[in-house]
């Protein structure tokens, strides 16, 4: 049965408790789907215990209206995490990671400040810090995370070997509905129409020549776009539908040129 864990020192104590077994760590910030079942999937083949810590993270949010939004389905991301088989979940509040406020935190350098980074004022700052944090506090041999958010894997990756810290980053494929949609806790602010719509974004960045033909796709499916760029050998694109800003990214050999 999953065991909770609200407060860092009760997970600390806990975690004294499985010294010397494997641990694996999936973070998240709820609204579980089936990408986040995958990542657990695999981190329960690859190690012994299986973490899994809900926390939507004020810090890396520069829009209060957009954390407002954000969706929180705590009792049923407990249920799946349940049928899962996850061994343990952190459910800890910002004063639990935050005690002193946001006092310290990790800088990303310059070269970061592009998509993500450039049209979203902080949140580099504020995923790293949280991830650097949680990474501190539940000390696994391995951490999952998805490709779909490549630019924050991308970041977590390479903050874990500038300073030195053990745990391993597992890069995992993005997980797609049938349409093509890459799956989202943002999905579920979509109507139905929307949420068919939305599979344009990935239907764009697989079939246009290059990101000014992307972009006029997207423009001409009705979405508000904010960036379609190629870097790191894949194209990526940020774009709002109904309000929902959405995110996607493919690597080169998934794009289907003539």
């Amino acid at each position: 049965m999953t065991q909770l864990w609200s407060t860092v020192a009760d997970w600390l104590a806990r975690r004294h408790a499985l010294a010397g077994r494997s641990v694996g760590f999936v973070p998240t910030m709820g609204v579980l789907h089936r990408g986040h079942a995958s990542l657990v999937e695999r981190c329960r083949r690859e190690n012994e215990i299986t973490v899994v810590s809900i926390f939507v993270n004020p810090s890396q949010f520069n829009d209060p209206g957009d954390l407002e939004r954000y969706p929180r389905t705590l009792e049923s991301d407990l249920a799946l995490l349940d049928r899962l088989g996850v061994d343990e979940v952190i459910v800890p509040t910002a004063p639990e990671l935050y005690p002193n406020g946001y006092r310290f935190r990790v800088e990303p350098d310059a070269g970061s400040q592009v998509m993500e980074g450039a049209y979203r004022p902080g949140f580099l700052q504020g995923m790293l810090t949280v991830v650097l944090k949680l990474l501190g506090v539940v000390r696994a041999e391995r951490a999952y995370f998805g490709e779909k958010d490549y630019q924050q894997l991308k970041a977590v990756t390479e903050m874990v070997e500038e300073f030195f810290i053990p745990t391993k980053i597992v890069p995992c494929p993005t997980v797609r509905e049938e349409s093509g949609l890459a799956a989202s806790s943002r999905n579920v602010l979509l109507s139905p129409d929307g949420r068919e719509k939305a599979a344009w974004l990935y239907r764009a960045l697989t079939t246009a020549q290059g990101p000014a033909e992307a972009w006029a796709i997207l423009d001409a499916q009705g979405f508000k776009t904010e960036y379609v760029e190629e870097r790191w050998g894949r194209r990526f694109a940020a774009a709002y539908l109904e309000g929902v800003r959405l995110i996607d990214n493919v690597p080169a050999g998934e794009i289907r040129r003539p």
